[in-house]
């Protein structure tokens, strides 16, 4: 650890720098609670001052004289209660600003992470685990501005042990001099802890992130864990991961614990030493009791700076790795380029078109190999493949989660990678195979915040065959439906995804096997219910697939196949034949196999309905 990273020198000047950026995004805040600090750096000082002062106007004389008179002993009395008051607004605004600064810089961040991540395509989130995600987001955020809460007080502490050094100065040279000497060990022993603390601070944050990824897998696999009784394993792993987390972060606090009591010992070893060499002084007549009593005093008030700064620099480590950590997520860059033309405003279907796409999650492994065909506005295509044929990956491609490696796909004569950001969001609704629901209402989940009626929320509900369960359930639309819907089963959370989709009347719909928790019976009808709502073409949510409405379908089940006007049968990532069901079956020996192959073992066939979980 011999880089600039990890030296002290370079640690405290990037601590430096990342309190540079909040002080120029907050100068106001930090403005107030500056001078706050500064007003009770000085009224401190001026304490010392009122004690020196006490000391040979008022005590002396008393000694000598053996009375006290009652007009020194008031104006003491109001120097020492003024300064304690003045001393009091200037912590209230100090500790006031300092916590509004660091708190309106945490959420300020956040928030820059959180829409950094909403704009980064789907390939960079795929690289980075959850819990990683998650660590930058809170705890990272966190430490990054956590000097913040002691930088108003450590920079009014600096202009109270300016001045406390000036008055030393003035009250006595040599011993002052001797006080001053405290400065060079203090610095010393700062740099030594940059230096052994660093590399443990940066090993603390790397294990909160991963942490944060077991316990997030762990949950979200609750059901995995759980039914296959692997709760002692789960167990142990994270416990192996927390126990070397507790150990980086024992390491960080057994150098903290030795670095703070040394830094508090240093001032009051000077005063010691001043004290020893004040006597010898006053007996020898070379300084008054005053000046040393005020020297001294001014000593212990130094403490109080030098400890605050070393708290400012205590953060500085775990700061500048926290900081590194959000910057590295700020300045990512994602491939994903979006033009400016607006999406096609036709009436009606899309005209789906796409042309030799080529694409692979490794370069030199590409998944799907010169993938060509269109579909006509109003038509319905079922891509029908083996699992890994590259089914899942195609609809990623057409809804542009992620951007093809070559080849083209056009909507309306339109390049995906043409359209503004948002503009095919506006066209196009999938239905993925695996369907998510947010810890919200029935209606919040169905229309995601816009603003439809309540009359087109139903159509949708409807035409998805939800309406049913959904008019049982305690609220009716109103029901919470708790964390990712774990209040309904697999196939009620398909068909309020499916709804979600319908209510947007899209030009283009994508159905990644969107109906596979739903039994049979249930799946005809909502087939049926999109056939009829195709031939209608009237309004309503349902209607928004109408009459010249375009619909891709993933589909495994005959049923589904059967909605397609022409099915696209994949192949280890190429289209290897094409044509209606019937003529596939008829021709294509690897195709009836398969179809047949699923619908003889479809684990669904002739379930009985889902039931909303208690």
């Amino acid at each position: 650890m011999t880089d600039e990273r990890h030296s002290g020198a370079g640690t405290t000047s990037a601590g430096f720098a990342v309190l540079w950026v909040a002080i120029k995004r907050e100068p106001w805040i930090f403005a107030v609670s500056t001078i706050g600090s500064l007003l009770f750096g000085a009224l401190t000082v001026a304490d010392a001052w009122v004690l020196g002062w006490s000391t040979d106007h008022v005590v002396l004389p008393a000694f000598r004289d053996g009375e006290i008179g009652s007009s020194m002993l008031w104006a003491v009395l109001a120097l020492f209660l003024g300064v304690a008051i003045l001393r009091a607004v200037g912590i209230v605004a100090r500790r006031l600003g300092a916590g509004v600064m660091q708190y309106r810089m945490q959420a300020r961040t956040r928030r820059a992470v959180t829409r950094q991540y909403l704009s980064l395509p789907m390939e960079w989130h795929q690289r980075h685990p959850t819990g990683e995600l998650l660590s930058n987001a809170n705890s990272d955020v966190e430490a990054a501005w956590g000097p913040i809460a002691p930088l108003p007080m450590a920079v009014g502490t600096v202009a109270m042990m300016v001045i406390a050094v000036g008055q030393m100065l003035f009250a006595d040279l040599v011993l002052a001099i001797v006080g001053i000497l405290v400065f060079p060990l203090v610095i010393a022993t700062n740099v030594v802890y940059q230096r052994l603390a660093q590399g443990w601070a940066t090993r603390a944050q790397q294990l909160r992130a991963e942490l944060s990824e077991i316990a997030h897998e762990s949950f979200d696999g609750a059901m995995v864990v759980k039914t296959l009784g692997r709760e002692p394993e789960e167990t142990a792993r994270f416990r192996a991961k927390a126990l070397d987390l507790r150990e980086a972060n024992i390491r960080v606090g057994r150098i903290r614990a030795a670095f703070d009591p040394t830094l508090a010992a240093l001032p009051n070893l000077a005063v010691l030493v001043v004290l020893i060499l004040g006597v010898h002084r006053v007996l020898s007549g070379a300084t008054d009791a005053g000046d040393v009593v005020t020297v001294a005093y001014l000593l212990t008030i130094v403490s109080f700076p030098i400890r605050s700064i070393g708290w400012l620099l205590g953060e500085f480590p775990r700061s500048v790795v926290g900081y590194r950590r959000v910057e590295a997520v700020l300045r990512a860059k994602g491939s994903m380029q979006y033009g400016e033309a607006p999406a096609p405003r036709n009436a009606g279907g899309a005209r789906l078109e796409v042309d030799d796409v080529r694409y692979g999650y490794q370069a030199d492994r590409p998944l799907l190999r010169g993938v060509t065909f269109t579909v006509e506005p109003g038509r319905t295509v079922a891509l029908v493949g083996a699992t890994a044929s590259g089914k899942s990956t195609l609809t990623s491609l057409l809804t542009r989660l992620v951007d093809v490696d070559s080849g083209s796909i056009r909507v309306d004569g339109v390049d995906l990678r043409e359209l503004a950001r948002g503009e095919l969001a506006g066209m196009l609704s999938i239905v993925p195979q695996t369907a998510f629901l947010f810890d919200d209402t029935v209606r919040g989940n169905v229309t995601l915040g816009a603003d439809v009626p309540d009359d087109e929320v139903w159509e949708a509900l409807r035409t998805a065959q939800a309406d049913g369960f959904v008019a049982a359930l305690p609220a009716g639309l109103d029901t919470q439906l708790g964390e990712r819907g774990t209040s309904l089963s697999g196939g009620q959370r398909q068909r309020i995804s499916l709804a979600r989709a319908l209510v947007r009347r899209p030009r283009l719909l994508l159905l990644d096997d969107a109906t596979s928790a739903v039994d049979p019976e249930v799946e005809a009808r909502i087939l049926a219910a999109l056939r009829g709502a195709r031939s209608r073409g009237g309004r309503g949510a349902a209607s928004s697939t109408d009459e010249s409405a375009t619909l891709v379908v993933v589909a495994y089940r005959k049923a589904t196949i059967g909605l397609a006007d022409e099915v696209l049968f994949l192949a280890d990532g190429a289209i290897v034949d094409r044509g209606t069901h019937a003529e596939l079956v008829a021709r294509n020996a690897d195709y009836a196999r398969l179809v047949n192959a699923y619908e003889q073992h479809d684990p669904a066939k002739g379930a009985p309905e889902e039931v909303t979980a208690p």
